[in-house]
């Protein structure tokens, strides 16, 4: 009895039991106090080799898996930018994209030594090519993009938030230099048609870029960067540009140009027309073409299966070297029962 003449009561919860409290409050309180059961597994040295082997025996199948993945993609890749300039200008090459009146057209061929099965990605790779600086990334303003004129601030566009005092869209470097090759592709006497609708992400086109949106005053300054628009189609169709202003994290990347929806077959010569008007001469970039299949993983890229295979070895030879060791120096097990939480269960 209290001294109130109430009566009291006692929890049990292992060793310890706390006054005042009723038996339906137990579990809650157990939770409270982290104290429920739980997994507690000891770890043996067998239990930690099998662990280690049955990750390798799972990672290095799916390494295999994806690496086969990968290798089936057949890839054509042609770096043209030194070879499409002419040799008087070979020791000048900036003079020569800058001059306007020199013909940039430029014919390429290309052998294919695989059968390639549509759809065929066409892409274009930039090598040095640094857009994820800090100072390019941030010129571009994603309401303009979304509203248009409506939508008055530009600042985030500096430099090029305008022109002859009137507002530029898309404003921002990132538009000003969109890539301006252009690419058409024949075999034998037939033009190879090139789909260049959905090539941009879906999400972009209809939420970051407006269907009433259309270009204005865009590339009419003193200073002209990459490739115009046409001023009669929305944003939201301008999949070039959609695509160009997904910027890339590293200083060599691809983006899709369009797709090839015919299969071309061994020892056919696709003969491509371009036209070279990108400067990446004046930082010492690159420029390359890319045809490429795909595969049920994606497009060409052995570094998930090689990591697979990697962490699959990795974790055979550490079970190995491990296995030797119990071997030479055995460990003897102790006791179970004197397990701190094999006490508290034995109590209660």
């Amino acid at each position: 009895m209290d001294p109130d003449g109430g009566s009291s009561s006692t929890v049990s919860t292992g060793a310890k039991e706390i006054p005042g409290r009723s038996t339906r409050h137990g579990a809650f309180y157990q939770f409270t106090q982290q104290n429920l059961p739980a997994c507690k597994p000891v770890l043996t040295p067998a239990a930690v080799i099998s662990t280690f082997l049955l990750m390798g025996f799972i990672f290095i199948p799916v390494g295999l898996i994806t690496l086969r993945a990968s290798n089936s993609v057949i890839e054509m890749v042609d770096r043209y930018d030194a070879d499409c300039v002419p040799e008087e200008f070979r020791s000048n090459k900036i003079a020569y994209i800058k001059d306007d009146s020199i013909d940039k057209n430029c014919s390429r061929f290309l052998k294919v030594l695989k059968p390639m099965r549509a759809p065929i990605y066409i892409y274009y790779q930039l090598d040095n090519y640094y857009q994820n600086h800090r100072r390019y990334v941030k010129s571009r303003s994603d309401f303009q993009l979304l509203h248009g004129l409506k939508y008055n601030d530009t600042s985030p566009c500096k430099p090029l938030e305008s022109s002859h005092d009137l507002p530029i869209v898309p404003c921002g470097l990132i538009a000003w230099s969109m890539f301006n090759d252009t690419y058409t592709f024949t075999r034998g006497p037939s033009l190879l048609k090139v789909n260049r609708k959905n090539i941009a992400w879906k999400s972009d086109r209809e939420s970051k870029f407006g269907k009433h949106v259309y270009p204005f005053n865009f590339q009419n300054g003193t200073l002209i960067g990459g490739g115009k628009l046409d001023p009669s189609i929305p944003l939201s169709d301008q999949e070039d540009l959609i695509v160009w202003m997904r910027t890339a994290a590293l200083p060599s990347f691809r983006k899709l140009y369009g797709r090839i929806e015919e299969n071309l077959d061994v020892d056919d010569v696709i003969v491509v027309h371009l036209q070279n008007n990108y400067n990446t001469y004046s930082f010492g970039g690159k420029k390359k073409l890319v045809l490429s299949t795909s595969s049920w993983l994606g497009g060409k890229n052995d570094f998930l299966g090689v990591a697979n295979l990697f962490v699959g070895g990795f974790c055979i030879v550490i079970s190995i070297i491990f296995l030797l060791l119990h071997v030479k120096n055995p460990r003897h097990y102790g006791d179970t029962t004197y397990l701190s939480w094999s006490r508290k269960n034995s109590a209660s």
